[in-house]
């Protein structure tokens, strides 16, 4: 596996658990700093690595009325103030070329969106910024075909690369983790992080927007966490049922503090083969 760091955030094989988290979407700048600070609470309680994740603009929605964010120069202004009042790196996804060039002067993940992690010169423009790349599995990729995507990136002489596991399209209204994919995906020598909130969505499940099922994002955050990913990917929100965008999939600053304890045992035991992660 290429290693490499974001300031004190290592990746490298079997790095200590890092998390990726925030809000589904900006809703606010009081709203974005608020979240931020809530989540660093409990990221330094217990000693994880974070990246704050939030996105300036949503592109897929369900519905014409459906909120999107504030759009580039509101939302990058606001990752960038949380950046410097939060003192946490930031990522957030890209849907156009045009996004990238001001997006990279100030995330320090550039992402990749599921539904756009074909679309080469995106891709591919995106990777020319030298920033690290996190690309969101297609729900129709299959874990081996990854490869592609892979290649397309370090062809630009980008080794710094992050692949995220979201789930697969079973039938319609659904997605299901096959956790195999995990475990497929490390022999490309890439970190491999696992999104356990978008894995639980139901997408169109509600008609006018996506619905949810946040009651199986611990089982799903621990099984991958057992397999042994870098990083988990959790969208978080104080008030998930009162959310702009994805809320039945997100989980509260609360959820995460019950869930990081045993998180952090399995982390330890499968790398390290002992438990010796913080329980307070």
């Amino acid at each position: 596996m290429y290693r490499f760091s974001l300031e004190d955030i290592h990746f490298y094989p079997d790095n200590p658990l890092v998390l990726i988290a925030g809000p589904c979407v900006i809703e606010s700048e009081y709203h974005s700093l608020f979240m931020a600070e809530k989540i660093k609470q409990v990221s330094d309680k217990f000693g994880v690595p974070l990246i704050f994740k939030s996105s300036f603009l949503k592109a897929n929605r369900s519905s014409i009325d459906s909120y999107i964010g504030p759009g580039l120069d509101k939302g990058l202004r606001i990752l960038e103030k949380v950046k410097q009042e939060i003192s946490v790196p930031v990522i957030s996804d890209v849907h156009s070329v045009e996004q990238i060039e001001p997006a990279a002067g100030v995330l320090d993940i550039i992402q990749i969106p599921a539904f756009l992690c074909r679309q080469t010169q995106l891709i591919v423009t995106a990777a020319k910024t030298k920033r690290i790349i996190n690309v969101k599995k297609g729900q129709f990729l299959a874990p081996g075909d990854v490869e592609n995507v892979i290649k397309k990136i370090h062809s630009t002489g980008n080794k710094k690369l992050l692949i995220t596991e979201r789930g697969s399209t079973f039938g319609y209204n659904n997605l299901v983790v096959d956790m195999r994919s995990l475990e497929i995906m490390k022999h490309f020598e890439v970190p491999i992080i696992f999104d356990a909130t978008h894995s639980v969505q139901l997408p169109g499940g509600q008609g006018v927007c996506s619905g949810g099922q946040r009651e199986f994002v611990g089982c799903l955050a621990k099984a991958a966490v057992a397999v042994g990913v870098n990083a988990l990917f959790l969208e978080i929100h104080d008030r998930p049922d009162l959310a702009k965008c994805d809320g039945p999939n997100m989980i509260t600053p609360e959820k995460l503090t019950e869930l990081m304890p045993l998180l952090l045992k399995i982390d330890s035991f499968v790398k390290d083969g002992k438990c010796d992660a913080k329980s307070s």
